[in-house]
Order: structure tokens, then C-alpha cells, then sequence
């Protein structure tokens, strides 16, 4: 896979609580240059996104529920909503990981139902943020189980603020659930070529990196 094969794959991170609009002009120019597939910013700066990447073909994603998930799926859904009033394409929501370790399945699938809705009635895309680092593997299972019985686009490992992030063996698990149709994302604690390679391998069709220029640079053309 070439540089700009694996480029196609990466959605362009910057999430820190710290961000500035520079930082955010940063990371859209840096997507633009390398021909990222998308950036991924918290809700207050999808404007300065829409702005910077205005005329290119980048899509804008961003986060609800961001990065706990333990807040109400009309919270979410609306929170949701106005990202994508504001530009964004594609929304990472976080499920409501206590509920889920509960045994409370209705009410995971109605939190993740409730921004599937508002969203696919945008014609967006929604990414389903499982954090895995804190799930026994049933409860990956479960997860991604009811993801995909709420018409979620894709599954995904991690937020990158958990205790640990994606793993080959994570990314091969929801693959095997969620069949070949739905999207996998990896993401959190990506910072090689080597290792973004390894999760496509595994069954992801999205990276999400912070480091993602390092990554393309240490492709070996």
C-alpha cells in the first residue's frame, strides 16, 4: 500500500480539550496536503473546520458524547445535530459504556438508535465508539452486536482517552461480528505505518491517528 492509498484510510485527529482554531487550521491544512480521508474535531470547531477545508473533498467528522459517554441519548442525538448543522459529515458517538456493563442492551440500543436517526436524517455517517479497553470480550461482542442492529455505519475501538486504545485483536473481533458490510474503525495509540497497516489487515477501514503525517511518512515507497 502506497502513501496515498493508506491516506484514504485516516481520519486526521486533533481532539484535545486545548485546541485552538490554529491548531484546528493546522491539522485541515496538514489533511488537505496529504490527502487525508477526513479530519476529526470536537463539535465547537467544526465551523473552523467547514472553513479551512472549504473547496476540498476532506470530510469533516466529529464526537458526541465525547469521551465518557455517560450523558443522555437526547443529549447526544442533539449534540449530534448540531455538528452536522455546523459541516460535519460523520458523527463518533460514545455508547453508554456503564449501561452496556449492566446488562441494560435496550438502553444501549436506544442511545445509539437516538443519534443513528437524527443523523442518517442528515445523510451523515455514524461511527459507534465502543472503548473497548474497558469491555470483556462478550461485552465487545454485545457491543457491536447492537451497534449493528441500530444501523450504525461503523463500529469503533476507542476514544484514545481510555486506558488503552486500539489492538489487531479488538479490530479481528469486530470484524467477525459485525460482518463484512459495516465499517471498522481503529483508533488510539496508532503511530506507525506498520501498525495502521496491521489493523487494515486485521478488518478496519478506518484509521483514526493524532500522528497520522508520521504515519504516512514512514511508508516505504
Amino acid at each position: 500500500m502506497n502513501r496515498e492509498e493508506l491516506a484514504k484510510y485516516i481520519d486526521h485527529t486533533n481532539l484535545k480539550a486545548f485546541a485552538t482554531r490554529d491548531d484546528i487550521r493546522k491539522l485541515c491544512d496538514e489533511a488537505r496536503e496529504y490527502g487525508f480521508y477526513a479530519v476529526c474535531v470536537n463539535p465547537c470547531r467544526v465551523k473552523d473546520a467547514a472553513e479551512f477545508l472549504k473547496g476540498t473533498d476532506v470530510k469533516i467528522a466529529s464526537v458526541v458524547g465525547f469521551p465518557l459517554g455517560a450523558t443522555y441519548p437526547e443529549t447526544k442525538a442533539q449534540e449530534a445535530i448540531m455538528a452536522m448543522r455546523h459541516g460535519a459529515e460523520e458523527i463518533d458517538m460514545v455508547i453508554n459504556v456503564g449501561a452496556l456493563k449492566d446488562g441494560d442492551y435496550d438502553a444501549v440500543l436506544r442511545d445509539i438508535k437516538m443519534v443513528v436517526d437524527a443523523v442518517h436524517d442528515m445523510n451523515g455517517v455514524v461511527k459507534v465508539i465502543i472503548e473497548t479497553c474497558y469491555l470483556t470480550r462478550e461485552e465487545k461482542i454485545k457491543a457491536c452486536e447492537i451497534a449493528k442492529k441500530a444501523g450504525a455505519d461503523f463500529v469503533k475501538t476507542s476514544t484514545g482517552f481510555g486506558t488503552a486504545g486500539a489492538t489487531v485483536e479488538d479490530v479481528r473481533l469486530m470484524r467477525e461480528v459485525v460482518g463484512p458490510d459495516m465499517g471498522v474503525k481503529a483508533a488510539g495509540g496508532i503511530h506507525t505505518a506498520e501498525e495502521a497497516m496491521a489493523m487494515i489487515e486485521a478488518g478496519a477501514t478506518r484509521i483514526g491517528a493524532s500522528r497520522s503525517v508520521d504515519i504516512i511518512r514512514g511508508v516505504k515507497e
